[in-house]
């Protein structure tokens, strides 16, 4: 019940912070400076608008993996190891899903453009990556302890 609340609290905390830091681009915020730029992108595809032209059908791919990969972490049983990571992981990615269904894009807002120009990004991208990573790294230093023993 303890790791169920810290997925949930996480999952929930993320999609909200999300949103509210959304709501405060779609409502007109920009920001610039010489390194990065805080202002309003729509991204229509997946990471570096791939997919983009699936159009209408992507949120529902989408939808449909977001779903299948929750049932996953709960059959498996890996929510016991990872539940804050995977709570930041699916918060991220129903923040983004939910922009597909409301704005037909996903809402990024972070621009780095000094020495090259990166994708516009937002707090739902950061959170997946962080989440990815720590599972990541984490499984790497398990494989290596297990190695030693």
């Amino acid at each position: 019940m303890r790791l169920l609340s810290i997925f949930l609290l996480a999952a929930i905390g993320t999609f909200i912070i999300d949103q509210g830091i959304k709501d405060i681009f779609v409502d007109g915020y920009d920001w610039q400076s010489e390194c990065i730029s805080l202002e309003l992108h729509y991204n229509r595809g997946v990471a570096f608008s791939m997919f983009a032209f699936l159009g209408p059908y992507l949120k529902w791919i989408q939808a449909v993996l977001i779903i299948g990969i929750i049932i996953y972490l709960f059959a498996s049983g890996i929510i016991k190891q990872y539940a804050l990571a995977l709570g930041l992981l699916i918060g991220g990615a129903i923040g983004n899903l939910y922009d597909r269904f409301v704005h037909e894009g996903v809402v990024d807002y972070i621009y780095w453009h000094c020495w090259f120009d990166y994708p516009v990004f937002n707090y739902a991208d950061i959170m997946v990556i962080i989440a990815v990573g720590w599972i990541a790294i984490d499984t790497i230093l398990e494989q290596k302890r297990e190695n030693n023993n």
